[in-house]
């Protein structure tokens, strides 16, 4: 076993981790005000007269909110001009003020009021005509404003929404910076506690419990463990499985940091790689470096995951989504949701630009035998892009080695 795999125990790992030494700054009310501006032009650009946030990540984004949607309907109004109006049962108002961090407007409803009919009565005195609804408000509350308020036009918040936080500031990568860094190495000493015969179920349980103690929000905000065939399946298969000599190993998880996430994957093997596993990983390999060197400002999104696609091809995979080979887009972007615009994927004519983040992780599968995914995240830059975390080295070397 190599000195990256194995050795040691989770006892002993989790009783080093320490909460990380420098945490990143929280988000700055002058930013949230800015984003807020950002998102009245783009609103006035759409022909829209108000936008309705639901809770959830973007009225995080926007308000520092990091509620999850309810049935309760808890959601931001913002007019073209002017502050916004936040819509929130009255019970909850000592922990709507706890968390909000701008200036704003509080319409409260009791339990027995129709939330619906406050915000159309809100809407109407900002004399709004056209409502962009974020794409993430759930329908029932859509459809309970649209009966609340008739003659009201609607549409699509998304590219308002989208407009906003697919743009990071730095000090959202920072703080994406650190999420990824944390992940990278509770991955780390996840693969030492690693023996035969241990399961999925006990290696999730300690990365949650590492990423607990080196400071994340909540724990893993995800994690995936997959060994030998169940790794050929994208995101694992029900039950649990014991490790063995040979085993390919596929670890998924991460974390959050003040609401934004991270997402990394290592694949190796537990014990000697054979000549197949070698080879695979090579690929997989060659696939996510050539992706990441074909990111420039300007260049489609599409066009990354056809770089990605052209390596696997010439490799025997595929081509397309056909198996052996890659079944799902080359990546993802990334921020206070896991998954979000844009994607690196066919049809999406999104061009970069600097300050996009994404995930590059274009998987290899062999049915019913074993997949490698080696997924890390980048942001563009001004002439390029830039890794948030190193990639992984070789099947042989998960991880690279301290100072």
């Amino acid at each position: 076993m190599n000195n990256d795999i194995g050795g040691s125990t989770a006892e002993a790992e989790l009783a080093v981790l320490k909460p990380w030494a420098n945490p990143a700054p929280a988000i700055a009310a002058s930013e949230r005000l800015e984003r807020m501006a950002r998102a009245q032009v783009l609103m006035t650009d759409l022909g829209a007269d108000a936008l309705i946030i639901g809770a959830g990540p973007s009225l995080r984004y926007f308000a520092a909110v990091g509620w999850n949607p309810t049935e309760r309907l808890v959601a931001m109004i913002l007019p073209r001009v002017g502050v916004p109006v936040l819509v929130c049962p009255r019970f909850e108002l000592g922990s709507l003020e706890a968390s909000l961090v701008i200036e704003a407007q509080i319409v409260l409803w009791e339990e027995h009021e129709s939330p619906y009919a406050l915000a159309a009565n809100v809407l109407s005195g900002l004399e709004a005509k056209v409502l962009a609804i974020d794409p993430a408000l759930p329908f029932f509350a859509f459809d309970g404003l649209r009966l609340a308020a008739p003659a009201l036009q609607t549409l699509s918040g998304a590219p308002v929404i989208d407009g906003c936080r697919m743009i990071k500031s730095p000090a959202e990568l920072a703080l994406m910076s650190q999420a990824k860094a944390m992940t990278l190495e509770v991955h780390r000493r996840a693969a030492k506690i690693l023996v035969p015969g241990t399961t999925t179920t006990a290696v999730r349980r300690f990365i949650d419990q590492a990423h607990r103690a080196i400071g994340a929000d909540d724990g893993s905000s995800f994690c995936a463990v997959q060994f030998g065939h169940a790794s050929a399946f994208p995101h694992g298969l029900p039950g649990e499985q014991r490790l063995a000599e040979g085993d390919i190993v596929l670890i998924d998880t991460g974390c959050r940091v003040q609401g934004y996430n991270s997402d990394i994957t290592r694949t190796y093997v537990f014990g000697a790689p054979n000549a197949e596993q070698r080879r695979v990983w090579e690929v997989e390999k060659r696939a996510q470096a050539a992706a990441f060197a074909a990111v420039k400002p300007g260049v489609t999104c599409e066009e990354i995951d056809a770089v990605a696609r052209k390596v696997l091809e010439a490799a025997g995979f595929g081509p397309d989504y056909a198996l052996p080979g890659l079944p799902h887009r080359t990546g993802h972007g990334i921020g206070l949701a896991i998954h979000e615009a844009p994607y690196l994927v066919r049809g999406d004519k999104t061009r970069l630009q600097p300050g996009m983040c994404f995930s590059n992780e274009p998987m290899i599968v062999l049915p019913e035998v074993f997949g490698v995914r080696l997924e890390d995240h980048f942001y563009v830059t001004e002439d390029g892009a830039a890794w948030f975390t190193e990639p992984q080295t070789s099947i042989d070397q998960p991880f690279a080695k301290k100072n």
